[in-house]
């Protein structure tokens, strides 16, 4: 897949002008689209970057650590609703749920006690817990979207006791290695940028410590460059199955848990994946920051298209990493609001029991039609102006819906004596083969 000549000068435009206006050392960008990285873009000189230069990624590093505490759930090792303490007894806060620390719902404070974590060396496990009352505790879960550094430390502490391995060799062999993330590193590995804190006035460099960040590592301490980071990127932008994650897992990550902008519904938090709504259009992911680093991955779902974007600086002057990486993805969709699409190619026929399900039904004067998907083996259901309904089979005649409206309601075929479809039963809505009709 290509960029158009106008695409690209569009996203190097935005780039070059990050670089400049923000006084950062240097910058670099990548746009993702149908899973690949199809441009990058770098501006700066200090260091010239590549697509094998390493930064620091920041907080993006909790969208792993989220990945594998919903891994876990997949597997039946943890529930979303279990209480930190049935994993991590230490700590002195019996109510939080795993569920409230994924999405920043749980009351919890900020940022550990002690030293400013990110700037000092970490402490182990054992010793963040013990530090971890319920005098940690802000205010009451739910009550305030309030984002905590500490509650991804916990979540580190729990992949840890459930997997016995480090939460790093838990990234290391449950994501990274599978999707071919070689380059995503949990110290520095050169070729790597240095981070900086550039002086507001006179325009100087001071290079920042990069820090072990141990027991808070799940929050913030991984290291990673655009073409890897595009793996991932590229992970979050589907809405189909990948190596790591479960399409419906995803989906999961990627729904508003916590709303972070009550007023204007512009910005939330998902299990997670952080949500910005610009205009019409929803994209997910996360920015990250640390000292010397300013990072982002914006993903927007139904166009499979994302950006990653890394600075080697502390701050941008006049902008904000997100908003980088959120006009980078919305100048390729405004010009490009589609990939080229595939050819149409004729299709095997459904299987017998689904090939009188096709075609139109109603429900009194409500029209929906059916076709077959063969791709995904689903039976989609589509009403004029509203998202398709799509249906996993479950049983003879039995279907379950896995996206829409009707998601988790079921939809029971019923026929006549000769084994005709007559009617969907669709959560007490019965839809028959004539418009207007109603059937009890």
């Amino acid at each position: 897949m290509v960029l158009s000549l106008q695409t690209v000068r569009q996203v190097d435009e935005i780039v070059a002008r990050t670089q400049l206006q923000g006084r950062a050392p240097s910058v670099i960008a990548a746009v993702v689209r149908g899973g690949q990285v199809v441009h990058v873009s770098a501006a700066g000189a200090h260091p010239v970057p590549g697509r094998d230069t390493q930064f620091r990624i920041g907080s993006i590093t909790k969208t792993l650590t989220a990945a594998l505490v919903l891994g876990l759930r997949d597997e039946g090792r943890l529930g979303l609703d279990d209480p930190l303490a049935a994993h991590v007894p230490e700590t002195g806060l019996d109510g939080v749920r795993l569920r409230q620390l994924l999405c920043h719902g749980s009351g919890l404070q900020r940022e550990p006690d002690g030293l400013w974590w990110e700037r000092s060396p970490g402490v182990p496990l054992d010793n963040l817990l013990e530090a971890v009352t319920a005098a940690k505790l802000a205010h009451d879960p739910y009550t305030h979207f309030h984002y905590s550094n500490l509650a991804y430390g916990l979540l580190g502490g729990v992949i840890e006791r459930l997997t016995g391995q480090s939460w790093w060799d838990a990234v290391s062999t449950r994501l990274l290695g599978p999707l071919g993330m070689s380059r995503t590193t949990y110290h520095a590995t050169e070729p790597f940028a240095r981070g900086y804190v550039v002086h507001p006035w006179h325009q100087t460099v001071r290079e920042e410590p990069r820090t072990d960040t141990a027991a808070m590592a799940p929050a913030g301490q991984a290291w990673s460059t655009v073409d890897d980071l595009g793996l991932w990127a590229a992970v979050l932008a589907s809405t189909g199955e990948s190596p790591v994650l479960r399409a419906a897992t995803l989906a999961q990550m990627a729904a508003p848990a916590a709303m972070a902008d009550p007023d204007g519904w512009t910005a939330g938090y998902g299990l997670g994946l952080q949500l910005w709504r610009r205009g019409e259009r929803v994209f997910v992911g996360h920015t990250g920051s640390m000292p010397g680093y300013l990072a982002v991955l914006a993903a927007h779902r139904p166009s499979a298209t994302a950006a990653v974007a890394f600075a080697n600086t502390y701050g941008l002057r006049g902008a904000r990493i997100g908003a980088v990486g959120l006009s980078i993805v919305e100048a390729v969709l405004d010009c490009e609001p589609e990939a080229a699409p595939a050819p149409w190619r004729p299709l095997a026929p459904p299987p017998p029991e689904v090939a009188d399900l096709c075609g139109r039904w109603w429900w009194m004067a409500e029209e929906v039609e059916a076709h077959w998907d063969a791709a995904t083996a689903q039976l989609v259901l589509t009403e004029a102006g509203a998202p398709e309904w799509r249906f996993a089979k479950e049983g003879a005649d039995r279907w379950r819906c896995v996206s829409g409206e009707q998601i988790g309601e079921v939809l029971q075929v019923r026929r006549d004596s000769d084994g005709t479809a007559t009617a969907l039963d669709l959560a007490t809505f019965i839809y028959t083969r004539d418009a207007g009709e109603y059937t009890p």
